[in-house]
């Protein structure tokens, strides 16, 4: 199941980041492109079922859809950025602190 292995893929670079981190991601950000043998609903039950029970459960999964079939991604699954959450004010940039004010 070629999902299945895009999934796993995915997941693992996830680990890695949050390993560097040291945190459990809030939210995942990732470009999906018009060729990429997956809808982005298909993608998120494929995501609910793999992060049940996981730490992940709880992050946001953010995807961005890609239209052209002539970008370099067009075929891909891009993960474009992990978002943590801060554990101290000193720990966030100014726009996390604006956020954390909202």
């Amino acid at each position: 199941m070629h999902e299945l292995s895009l999934l796993n893929s995915l997941l693992s670079k996830i680990e890695q980041m949050s390993a560097v981190e040291n945190k459990t991601p809030i939210a995942i950000h990732l470009q999906l492109g018009p060729l990429a043998h997956i809808s982005p609903a298909h993608l998120r039950e494929h995501w609910q079922h793999a992060v049940a029970g996981t730490a992940l459960a709880s992050a946001a999964l953010h995807i961005v859809e890609l239209e052209d079939i002539n970008h370099p991604h067009a075929q891909d699954m891009v993960l474009e950025s992990l978002e943590f959450a801060c554990d101290t004010m000193d720990d966030c940039s100014q726009e996390d602190r604006e956020k954390n004010d909202d």
